[in-house]
């Protein structure tokens, strides 16, 4: 159609026409794309959601059917993720190790154990050879076997004869006593039958075997000793109110050193004052002093607040490594004097849980690589005979190339992974943590992880899954108490139970404060036995 032979009110009408028609189509574009784009994020976020939802399905199952383990699976095509082969398997530089195959079979019996031997000898008779002449005896054959019986138990009947005079009595003498006596001797539990045989038996059963009182007591009752579970609980407490001062020579010692390891675990304690029974409270458990006299301390705390954080750790000056959580973030905050170092076993222990979830090769196992190598170069240098600068020195220059290339490596896939994701959360856990991480390349104490504290509270653990919880704050507070006497005895070397019977016996006599610290582990001779701690 020829608009321009219209007449000029129509030529107006179609030009409008045609404009408003361009208006609509730039509308419809834009609500379109506008559409498209919400559609895209709104799908994009569902998506991102049911993943979500499956991984915390499959982790589910995991926990409930899976293994425990956190040893990774490797890939078998993961020496390629990064176009070379890795350190444990490049063929070009091999390390032979040697060592000496244990032989089958059992090992031999303790030699401080008593020996009685029993000879099994042939007749008279058949010692006389068919040539007439007597056999010589040429060796022997000998074979070793173990024999145990019941608890060695018995009273000790203390006897105090006493002394008047018949004659006077007690007028001659006047500034004596008219019968006299000798001493009732110092005891750990005064008034009671207690010993501090039987106490270290009881406390070790607990503390180091996981018996609890309850158990105890029908122990006893099948051997005819009637002993309630209410006394050996009462002796407990009254035992810890004697060895208070060691605790607190463990609190000060503990701030001698040059690493505080810190963790903290759960544990349910009734009749606390003002607060329900079902409410969770915290041990905390503290390990540090000099490297070669390791303090582990136990504290039992209300809550898990960052105040108890402040108060472990008052006057010490030094490294503290601990996990991820945030209250010793907050408790450190503008404290100069103490330096926080992260764990790489949490680190590692969010990628191996995000890596069980899928089973393609991927990201949480390059992620387990970076890691890998830092603990080779770990071991391998530990196992080498460096002095302290020297260590520190040689541990830079192998571990901080893998550093770098692991941070650049999360940095990357945290644009990739939506951190809703166990993926996500993981490349973000590492990356708030990384300054910490990377903090224990100053100091040749130091580890890449807190494993040291972890194991320290397993006792702790272990021991709760049998006794539940704490009768009361005064109970567990005791129980602390008897975990440090032990924890820190065995990881001196000394036998516990040994050591407990040493404290029993000498904390009643001692008189002057100055004593205590004789009762210290790393003061005390294991008298030759052989150590079973290391």
């Amino acid at each position: 159609m020829n608009v321009a032979a219209l007449p000029e009110e129509a030529q107006k009408y179609i030009n409008t026409l045609e404009k408003k028609n361009r208006e609509l189509e730039k509308s419809y574009d834009f609500l379109n794309n506008a559409w498209e784009e919400k559609y895209s994020v709104l799908n994009t976020s569902w998506e991102e959601r049911y993943i979500s939802l499956e991984e915390q399905y499959k982790l589910l199952l995991l926990h409930r059917f899976g293994r425990k383990s956190e040893k990774e699976i490797i890939d078998p095509n993961q020496k390629l993720l990064f176009g070379e082969e890795s350190e444990t398997e490049n063929k070009e530089e091999t390390e032979t190790i040697t060592y000496t195959r244990k032989k089958p079979g059992r090992g031999p019996i303790d030699e401080s154990l008593p020996r009685e031997e029993t000879i099994l000898d042939i007749p008279e008779e058949e010692k006389q050879c068919a040539c007439g002449h007597e056999m010589v005896r040429i060796g022997e054959e000998v074979a070793e076997k173990l024999h145990i019986i019941r608890p060695k138990m018995w009273v000790e009947k203390i006897i105090r004869p006493k002394y008047a005079c018949t004659f006077c009595e007690g007028s001659g003498d006047e500034g004596r006593p008219a019968v006299r006596i000798a001493d009732v001797p110092e005891s750990i539990i005064p008034k009671s039958i207690v010993t501090p045989g039987l106490l270290s038996f009881i406390i070790e059963n607990k503390f180091v075997d996981h018996l609890p009182y309850y158990r105890q007591e029908k122990r006893f009752e099948r051997i005819g000793i009637r002993i309630s579970r209410q006394n050996m609980s009462n002796w407990q407490i009254s035992a810890y109110e004697k060895i208070k001062p060691i605790i607190e020579l463990f609190k000060e010692s503990i701030r001698g050193g040059p690493v505080i390891y810190m963790d903290e675990t759960p544990v349910q304690v009734l009749n606390e004052p003002g607060r329900e029974n079902a409410r969770k409270s915290y041990m905390w458990l503290t390990r540090g002093g000099p490297p070669d006299k390791p303090v582990l301390l136990y504290t039992y705390k209300e809550t898990r607040g960052s105040e108890h954080i402040n108060e472990l750790t008052k006057g010490f000056k030094g490294y503290l490594q601990t996990d991820g959580y945030r209250a010793y973030d907050t408790a450190l905050e503008g404290n100069n004097d103490i330096i926080h170092v992260g764990c790489m076993a949490h680190v590692r222990r969010k990628f191996i849980e995000a890596g069980r979830l899928s089973k393609k090769a991927g990201s949480a196992q390059e992620a387990l690589t970076f890691i890998r190598k830092l603990y080779v170069i770990e071991d391998k240098l530990r196992n080498k005979e460096l002095l302290e600068e020297e260590f520190i020195i040689v541990r830079r220059q192998q571990a901080e190339p893998v550093l770098e290339e692991f941070k650049g490596w999360l940095l990357k896939r945290k644009m990739q992974v939506p951190p809703s994701l166990k993926l996500g959360k993981a490349i973000e856990y590492a990356l708030h943590e990384w300054p910490k991480l990377i903090r224990y390349l100053e100091c040749s104490h130091l580890t890449p992880d807190n494993n040291i504290s972890e194991r320290a509270i397993r006792p702790f653990v272990v021991g709760r899954k049998n006794w539940l919880f704490g009768g009361s704050p005064s109970g567990m507070t005791s129980s602390c108490g008897m975990y440090s006497l032990i924890e820190t005895a065995k990881h001196n070397g000394l036998n516990p139970n040994d050591y407990l019977i040493k404290v029993f016996e000498d904390a009643p006599r001692i008189k002057n404060p100055d004593q205590w610290d004789t009762l210290l582990p790393w003061n005390i001779s294991n008298n030759g036995r052989k150590l079973l701690y290391s």
